[in-house]
């Protein structure tokens, strides 16, 4: 008799359940979101998913509903209901769960308190430790909606809090570098946390694992950098990357992410020549590509006039430029130069030195990229880069690289951001000394041709005219 009272159940909820997928059928449902909500904690599995789907899309855009949701306490009974299964929450209950959390947070500020409340911490940091993408992308949902509006603020920073909310992030990190997830939640979160909020420099902190680290090499290491850290790097850049114009980056964020490229610079292995783009699944790789890329894209937009300094101008103060023109006269030729040198060398021309390779593929084009971005309309960048005796190694960029796709059209975009209305520059490569020519097809596409200083064994480009 039970059996057939639980099979009855189950296809009334199911009937329900079809119902409330419109926007008249929760209208007319509205007197049965009290009667489910009483019975959560009598249910068993299969109904409770049932009977938490059906409160998911009663309170989905129902405001007469969700004010019922918060007025019964229907967060604290959903979590409440949800948290019975631990140790090993149910994936699809938890899901159904955040789902209907989320949908009642949308409400405004009262429905957002209530469902915080139920989730904070301790709730929230089991959810998190749920290894499936259905559950994860709900749960950023709920936060970032609970970490917006009104009450956002002192929220975000409850779930920044060192003892109490990072723990939480930590694992939602953790969890999110393992899966693949379908919706951009996690991203807008993590973005408002870091580069917004300025809490980046804690939340990467907090990411250093006990464990060793992994070397850019593949081996252990004591580095701090870890595959969170470059989870972390690369939603972020994916982020700002996709929606420029719709955040905000702070000086802070800026700087830190300068910092974390230097940092991983001096860790990263320069003498094995990558084989991949990014992700390259080598932690200090990935950290020095993505931390470069974030560059990129800092230095690309127009911010907002304010009584403050834009990110881009902190960090050429700081020395910007000067650092990556370092780093990129540090790195071989270009494949094309260097094909063109080893035929120069069957002359008896003297051997280049050994020197750095690029770890993982694009790594020089990002270089240039993030420097040509630098030099748009800035002429104090342009003096910079002639002072550094840098116009040459911009010319040599102008070239086909074979691992480094679209060097070439940033390289070309680099020198005409570098002589763009700066006379001097244009002068100094008009003066450029002609030596015995190396002719390439590519260069001498763009009016160029490599030359070899029989001094020191380094090319040159010049003009051919």
């Amino acid at each position: 008799m039970w059996q057939a009272e639980e099979i009855e159940d189950e296809e009334t909820l199911t009937a329900l359940l079809e119902a409330s997928k419109t926007r008249d059928g929760r209208a007319a449902l509205s007197d049965a979101l009290a009667d489910t909500l009483y019975l959560l904690p009598f249910s068993p599995r299969p109904l409770l998913l049932l009977r938490l789907r059906l409160i998911r899309n009663l309170v989905a855009g129902d405001e007469l509903n969700q004010g019922t949701f918060v007025l019964l306490s229907g967060p604290a009974a959903v979590v409440s209901a949800v948290l019975s299964f631990l140790p090993d929450l149910p994936a699809d209950v938890s899901r159904a769960a955040l789902q209907a959390l989320g949908n009642a947070a949308l409400s405004g500020e009262r429905h957002q308190e209530a469902a915080w409340d139920a989730l904070f911490p301790s709730a929230l940091r089991e959810f998190a430790k749920v290894k499936d993408a259905g559950v994860l992308d709900p749960l950023c949902m709920v936060l970032d909606t609970c970490c917006s509006g009104y009450g956002g603020r002192r929220r975000l920073e409850e779930l920044c809090h060192e003892d109490l909310g990072m723990p939480i992030l930590v694992e939602i990190v953790t969890s999110a570098s393992q899966l693949v997830l379908k919706e951009e939640w996690l991203e807008w979160l993590l973005f408002k946390i870091c580069a917004e909020e300025e809490k980046f420099e804690i939340l990467f902190a907090a990411l250093c694992s006990t464990d060793h680290a992994v070397h850019s090499d593949g081996g252990e290491s004591g580095n701090e950098f870890n595959a969170k850290h470059a989870f972390l790097l690369g939603t972020l850049s994916k982020c700002l990357t996709s929606r420029p114009e719709e955040v905000n980056v702070s000086n802070s964020f800026a700087l830190l992410v300068f910092d974390v490229h230097k940092q991983s610079a001096e860790t990263v292995d320069f003498t094995c020549r990558g084989s991949s783009a990014l992700p390259t699944g080598c932690p200090g790789i990935d950290v020095l590509g993505y931390s470069l890329l974030l560059l990129k894209d800092i230095c690309a937009w127009e911010f907002p006039s304010s009584e403050t300094e834009a990110p881009v101008d902190s960090l050429l103060q700081n020395g910007l430029v000067k650092c990556l023109l370092r780093y990129l006269g540090a790195l071989e030729p270009p494949s094309t130069i260097r094909k063109a040198m080893e035929r120069a060398q069957e002359d008896h021309l003297p051997a280049l030195a050994t020197e750095k390779v690029c770890p993982y593929n694009g790594y020089r084009r990002d270089l240039v990229a993030v420097i040509a971005n630098c030099l748009h309309g800035r002429k104090q960048v342009q003096d910079e880069v002639r002072q550094l005796n840098g116009i040459m190694l911009l010319l040599q960029q102008c070239v086909i690289d074979e691992g480094n796709p679209y060097l070439r059209e940033w390289g070309l975009l680099a020198v005409k951001n570098l002589l763009e209305g700066n006379e001097e520059n244009q002068r100094e490569v008009s003066e450029l000394q002609m030596q015995e020519p190396i002719l390439t097809p590519e260069i001498a596409d763009i009016g160029l041709r490599v030359e070899i200083d029989k001094k020191t064994g380094n090319p040159k480009l010049v003009n051919s005219s």
